[in-house]
């Protein structure tokens, strides 16, 4: 029977594990998003959070979602809207609608077929 050497059971491992975490999505804090809107605008971005309050009607509607480091809107397109206080991942495109004062307000377009 022929073992591996230490050397190349530590290259397997380290390979496996650029391999997951490379497929995995991450998420950007929203407190990040809205102190470099200029950064993300126009990108397609990750938040997770808890729902703090939302509307909708027919599959359309919107709602706020809290990460801890900052709040932001997510405007849902055919998904309908999440439970208030439900822990929610959101993938859509960011648009900064404006800043001033140090204050940015944005949004999040959810995109089709994007999860949560």
């Amino acid at each position: 029977m022929k073992t591996r050497s230490p050397r190349s059971t530590r290259a397997l491992v380290i390979l496996g594990t650029v391999f997951l975490l490379g497929g995995c999505a991450s998420t950007t804090r929203i407190g990040t998003l809205l102190a470099e809107p200029q950064r993300y605008d126009g990108k397609t971005v990750q938040v997770r959070g808890n729902v703090t309050r939302g509307a909708g009607f027919l599959g359309i509607g919107a709602y706020e979602v809290d990460d801890g480091s900052g709040r932001i809107v997510v405007i849902a397109r055919g998904q309908g809207v999440p439970a208030d206080g439900a822990t929610t991942r959101v993938k859509g495109t960011f648009q900064s609608v404006f800043s001033l004062a140090g204050r940015t307000i944005a949004a999040i377009l959810e995109g089709d077929g994007a999860g949560r």
